[in-house]
C-alpha cells in the first residue's frame, strides 16, 4: 500500500509493506517532522488511528473481516473528511494550523 501525505504543498509518500504490521509509531513521527517543515503540528489529530483505520478499510483485518472503506467514509473519523475514490483508494482531509490542509490518500496495492 502506498500512503501519500500533503501538508500545504510539502508531500511525502509511504509505502506500506505490510498491512498487518505498519509501523504507526514511525509514520506518524514522519508526518510530524513534515508539518514542523512548514511551521506547523498535527499533534492534535489521531493519525496513527487514521492511518490504521484507512489500512483497515482498504486491506481488512486479520481475521477475516471485509474490507469496508465505503463504510468507513460514511462513519468518518475524528476531525477528517473522508472520501472513498473508485479503485480503493481512500483520503482524508483535515484543516491545520491557520487554514492549512492536510490530506492523506491511501491507495491499495492491487
Amino acid at each position: 500500500m502506498l500512503l501519500d501525505v500533503n501538508i500545504d504543498g510539502a508531500s511525502e509518500t509511504f509505502q506500506i509493506a505490510d498491512a498487518y504490521r505498519p509501523d504507526l509509531s514511525a509514520i506518524s513521527a514522519r508526518i510530524e517532522q513534515l508539518a514542523n517543515t512548514k511551521g506547523l503540528s498535527v499533534a492534535s489529530l489521531d493519525m496513527s488511528g487514521l492511518i490504521q483505520a484507512m489500512i483497515k478499510g482498504i486491506a481488512g483485518c486479520e481475521r477475516g473481516c471485509p474490507a469496508d472503506a465505503k463504510g468507513l467514509t460514511a462513519r468518518g473519523y475524528k476531525g477528517f473528511e473522508l472520501n472513498y475514490v473508485e479503485g480503493g483508494i481512500l483520503t482524508a482531509r483535515s484543516v491545520v494550523g491557520s487554514g492549512n490542509r492536510l490530506t492523506v490518500k491511501m491507495f491499495p496495492d492491487f
